[in-house]
């Protein structure tokens, strides 16, 4: 087999490592595939859906998993972070002929055919962003509902008295962002905490801050600012920053970009809530060349593998940032 080069750029994220516990079924989705010769050379593709620096550390758990499995994987970024770019993308990773395909997808309901033809022709795994509706043979990747309940937490302590609350994220179609929004909801329904809007700037990272920037104005006195992918964290604080508002306008957001952990020392975001990037990269490639080897032994009935996430602060990022920058050594 032809062995894929690695051409994209590093990408951004982190965490620590977290124990991924063995559960037994099996996935309908590519059941009857016939497994790799087990001594033949296995390549892999893993798909990020944007450019952002969150996946530098989920890169960081392909490598390894690559030198530790002896298989070949080339990291694939959609530059501009629009759905067509990554369909292009799989079209062409199914045109080299990978042994399997680990995908963040960008629009799961509308990519649902496309990835159904890849995993007709590969192994296909989500990652990050679930497409549950296809025939992917697992997820792996943080419980976002979940996770957006944690979020919801944290607003409620940096807003004990009640207040209002604006979300920021790129995208409403992304599975991840769905179910974060929705767990913020349920953890704020029934308290004097309001969400009065939602602000998409898809994946532009320059207008994540200019919507940062634009409801500052339009909404004088906001409670808190909430951002729910990794970049609209450090756009908030810029935003905050601008207007001079720290520590008066708090911030709660998701993952480590290091400019959020440098706002959480320094007292001007309150809290992140962390997943783990690097688990999404180094299981995806563990699982893909089980099951390119023929072994579903780790594949969970209902397909899929919860990485967790943990709460950044004041006081545990220092300790944090410490583990981060072992792991990415």
């Amino acid at each position: 087999m032809l062995k894929l080069a690695v051409r994209t750029p590093a990408l951004l994220a982190a965490s620590t490592l977290a124990c991924m516990v063995a559960v037994v079924g099996c996935s309908e989705g590519d059941a009857n595939r016939p497994p790799n010769d087990a001594g033949s050379s296995l390549t892999f593709a893993f798909v990020p859906n944007s450019p952002s620096n969150f996946w530098k550390i989920a890169e960081a758990g392909v490598r390894k998993a690559e030198a530790e499995f002896g298989v070949e994987v080339e990291v694939r970024l959609p530059q501009s972070g629009a759905v067509d770019e990554q369909q292009q993308i799989l079209q062409d990773l199914l045109t080299r002929q990978v042994d399997g395909i680990a995908i963040s997808p960008i629009d799961p309901a509308n990519m649902t055919r496309l990835l159904d033809e890849v995993a007709a022709r590969t192994l296909l795994l989500t990652h990050d962003s679930d497409a549950p509706e296809s025939q992917r043979i697992a997820y792996i990747g943080t419980n976002n509902t979940a996770a957006g309940r944690v979020a919801g937490e944290e607003i409620l302590k940096v807003l004990p008295d009640g207040g209002d609350v604006i979300l920021f994220v790129g995208r409403l179609d992304a599975q991840n962002a769905r179910e974060r929004k929705q767990g913020i909801e349920e953890a704020l329904a029934g308290t004097n905490v309001a969400i009065r809007d939602v602000r998409l700037d898809y994946g532009d990272q320059a207008r994540a801050q200019e919507n940062a920037e634009a409801m500052i104005v339009a909404y004088p006195g906001i409670g808190a600012l909430v951002g729910l992918w990794s970049y609209n964290g450090p756009a908030i604080l810029k935003a905050v920053q601008a207007a001079g508002m720290v520590g008066e306008t708090k911030i709660v957001c998701f993952d480590e970009d290091d400019a959020t952990l440098q706002g959480i020392e320094e007292g001007a975001i309150s809290a992140t809530v962390v997943q783990k990037p690097f688990e999404f990269g180094y299981q995806s490639v563990r699982l893909l060349d089980e099951l390119a080897r023929g072994d579903r032994s780790r594949v969970p009935a209902d397909g899929v593998i919860d990485t967790g996430v943990t709460v950044v602060d004041q006081g545990n990022v220092v300790e944090f940032r410490a583990r981060l920058r072992e792991l990415l050594r």
